[in-house]
């Protein structure tokens, strides 16, 4: 057997034992690209009229949202850019509950009580992260079909790629004139072959979260042989309390009013624990992730405290690092801003089309032989 019909074995076998859950993950994936747009224009609750007053400080819009949810714990409370509601956050993992309670920052007043894990687009992502099994059964399984789509797209480039000169033409353009059975060969290897270098991001920012051990290989590779560092958040180890009426949280809000920039966004979190820091991200982009601040603060003596891991200041990252933050920004294409979710949004509704032309390709070729 040669070479290239090796390959052609491997690809057919791949693609008919992973087809189905590559065509879930894809169309979840170009369901999801617009899904910050599509909120923005269907939830009214999202914003407020920009007023002169100040905002409420953070325990008093956790007190306000504690009454709409009495005996659950806020994680969280995420202050948008200016003109949106703030979203006091709720999430337990071991309760199994996560709640967002939209509140007005100026007026006090709750506009919206929202249930995460029955969101339209949580169970899409629900179904992208895990085809909407149970979590470690459903992450096992995606992450392995990643893992045999990435084998599948370079095996695929190997088979397109042509075999002399003149070959290569037909290999760049779909015969649209041409019976089905060759508009659909057209169509699975000449798509797949210009959506191939985007599949491949793909599969490599997705298999990040889907193995442990390829998102630290990855991430020794990316930062020139850095072993990578678990998130923990730092301890409050200080036996000096600051005197002050004033909650922990609001002085560490005051404290960084400065720091966030116009339009940008701050994410104050509750201490879990009597020995939990105080959690701050800012981001100044709430269109992306990767620039944001994560800083820490001791609970009792407001020192802010470090980390070694790659969630610190972002002017402390390295370029890997950085990279490293990237990681969902390029997976959703939100990187290149609407330009690179459009691309998103096409690459994703042509790779949900592989499988499904790649079956037809094997069906036809089966039944032709009998």
């Amino acid at each position: 057997m040669t070479f290239r019909k090796l390959i052609g074995k491997l690809h057919l076998w791949l693609g008919l034992s992973s087809g189905l859950v590559v065509f879930i993950v894809a169309l979840t994936g170009c369901i999801y690209a617009f899904q910050d747009e599509i909120k923005t224009l269907t939830r009214p609750y999202l914003f407020v009229e920009e007023q002169q007053e100040e905002k409420l400080p953070p325990s008093v819009l956790k007190e306000i949202a504690e009454k709409e949810l009495p005996g659950k714990h806020v994680h969280a409370v995420m202050y948008n850019p200016a003109g949106h509601s703030v979203q006091v956050i709720f999430y337990s993992d071991v309760d199994d509950y996560y709640y967002f309670v939209y509140i007005n920052p100026y007026t006090g007043h709750v506009l919206k009580v929202k249930d995460e894990f029955k969101d339209f687009f949580r169970v899409v992502l629900n179904g992208h992260y895990y085809l909407w099994l149970p979590d470690e059964i459903g992450h096992t399984v995606v992450a392995s079909a990643t893992l045999i789509f990435l084998v599948l797209v370079v095996s695929g480039i190997i088979l397109w790629w042509p075999r002399n000169k003149n070959g290569r033409k037909q290999r760049f353009s779909i015969k649209w004139t041409a019976r089905w059975r060759r508009k659909n060969y057209d169509l699975h290897n000449v798509l797949g072959f210009y959506v191939s270098w985007m599949a491949i991001i793909f599969a490599i920012t997705g298999l990040v979260w889907g193995f442990e051990w390829f998102s630290k290989a990855y991430y020794t590779t990316i930062t020139g042989g850095e072993k990578w560092v678990e998130y923990a958040e730092p301890t409050s180890t200080s036996k000096v309390k600051v005197v002050d009426t004033m909650p922990a949280m609001d002085r560490v809000w005051y404290m960084l009013q400065y720091d966030v920039p116009v339009g940008g966004a701050i994410e104050v979190h509750t201490p879990e624990t009597e020995t939990s820091s105080i959690a701050v991200n800012i981001n100044p982009d709430p269109g992306t992730y990767w620039k944001a601040d994560y800083r820490y603060f001791d609970q009792y003596s407001l020192k802010e405290l470090s980390v070694d891991h790659v969630w610190g200041r972002f002017e402390e990252a390295t370029d890997g690092r950085k990279l490293m933050r990237m990681n969902y920004d390029i997976h959703v294409g939100a990187i290149l801003r609407l330009p690179g979710k459009i691309l998103a949004f096409f690459g994703s509704l042509i790779i949900a089309s592989m499988p499904v032309t790649g079956f037809l390709i094997w069906w036809g070729r089966r039944n032709k032989k009998k």
